[in-house]
């Protein structure tokens, strides 16, 4: 994942107030669903519902805390959470960018991934403690055997860990790539128990962490279809890793390769349906999911730990690269950004003006002026000017695009049965 931008500025904060968000939420009815026959006897997937909100920046992970009924994302510099059973926006956190939120429903705490992370109630949405540093922060993980919130990074140290109560750091491990050497580490699954695995993307492997002790054990060789590994699920009752890669032309493309989570053997591999950002595992139904940016969900059904098959491929969003998992009602959140709908009037006006003010404004002051013009279009469509944040979008890697484009809509898609 690429180094994250600087945060938005002030005018996008004001944009996107808690009471902006709460009038102004909007849900999309669902389109068709699915575009492949199941290979089970399994209702197939669809979109049950599309949560819209007036948005700014770029977006990277969505997090479920399904034992608390909500769900986090990260979306310029503000961090909105929507309840899991009504899929409305139940609240906001400005001044808080990151790639997304690491979560203890324990301690009802999470963490915005960001350089500078902060720590902030789930419950009230109101910040603990802010400045927190992680250097190259990026993905992350919620360790509930020792209660650590664990940030990933590209760059040394490849892991930051902080105490989830608190927001203390507990402490790094520098490098977890082969030989000792710095990886790209992209997505982390903890067993429970004790271990971590992240897979390291320029690696083609799953590193091995001790929670406790924070030193690599081992790691696990993807083979020649691992290659660009983002995603990673478990199955911690039967130790089985859904490795997501995004593959080669070497490779033979996009492969979800299954192994042992306790000696890395590979059991075997699927193809997915795109490339690959982000993984999740459903243990009430046996199911790993792989999201896309082309806008598909891999459903890959573990019929036995040793035989799986590609059961469902769903139509979702361009752009949806990143995925979670509500446990309790079986559903996965996709996330994605799209341009907001320009009044008609603010359009017209924007055309009436445009030739007035290139024949007589210098072409080195139109910038100023065309992004007047958008902001008064965002706020009149109760959006906001987007500006480059976390991972863009359908010109990036995880949603809707990196460069500023004028008023823009945060989906939350959830999908289920």
């Amino acid at each position: 994942m690429k180094t994250f931008p600087p945060a938005a500025r002030p005018l996008i904060t004001a944009a996107l107030s808690m009471s902006a968000f709460l009038a102004l939420a909007q849900s999309a009815p669902a389109p068709a669903a699915s575009s492949a026959t199941p290979a089970s006897a399994e209702k197939p997937y669809k979109i049950l519902q599309t949560t819209q909100i007036p948005a700014a920046g770029g977006i990277d992970y969505v997090t479920a805390d399904t034992a608390n009924r909500r769900v986090f994302v990260a979306c310029g510099n503000v961090v909105s959470a929507f309840d899991l059973d009504t899929f409305k926006l139940v609240g906001s956190l400005p001044n808080a960018s990151g790639h997304g939120v690491a979560l203890d429903p324990d301690n009802h705490t999470g963490l915005v991934s960001g350089t500078s992370a902060v720590l902030f109630n789930t419950q009230t949405m109101e910040p603990i403690k802010s400045g927190i540093q992680a250097r190259g922060a990026d993905g992350y993980i919620f360790d509930p055997a020792t209660h650590h919130f664990i940030i990933l990074s590209h760059n040394a140290p490849n892991l930051h860990v902080f105490d989830s109560k608190d927001g203390s750091e507990v402490g790094t491990v520098d490098a977890i790539g082969l030989d000792g050497k710095n990886a790209a580490v992209e997505q982390g699954a903890s067993d429970g128990q004790g271990t971590l695995y992240f897979d390291c993307e320029d690696e083609g492997c799953i590193a091995v962490v001790d929670a406790k002790t924070l030193k690599v054990t081992g790691h696990y060789d993807l083979g020649e279809k691992g290659s660009g590994c983002a995603g990673l699920a478990l199955d911690t009752k039967n130790h089985i890793l859904f490795a997501m890669c995004r593959g080669s032309g070497a490779s033979g493309g996009p492969t979800c390769v299954i192994l042992s989570a306790t000696d890395g053997k590979i059991i075997t591999t699927l193809p997915l349906a795109g490339s690959s950002d982000g993984g999740g595992f459903n243990p009430n139904t046996m199911e790993a999911f792989s999201s896309h940016g082309n806008g598909t969900l891999s459903v890959i059904k573990e019929k036995s730990p040793t035989e799986f098959v590609l059961e469902d491929t769903v139509q979702t969003k361009s752009g949806g690269k990143t995925c979670t998992v509500d446990t309790k009602l079986n559903h996965v959140v996709v996330i994605t950004t799209e341009a907001a709908p320009v009044p008609a009037a603010a359009a017209a006006s924007a055309s009436a003006s445009a030739p007035a003010a290139s024949a007589s404004v210098p072409a080195a002051s139109a910038a100023p002026a065309m992004a007047s013009a958008s902001a008064a279009a965002s706020a009149g469509s109760a959006g906001a000017v987007a500006s480059a944040g976390p991972r863009g979008s359908a010109g990036g890697r995880a949603g809707g695009g990196r460069g500023a484009r004028g008023p823009q809509l945060l989906d939350v898609i959830f999908i289920g049965r």
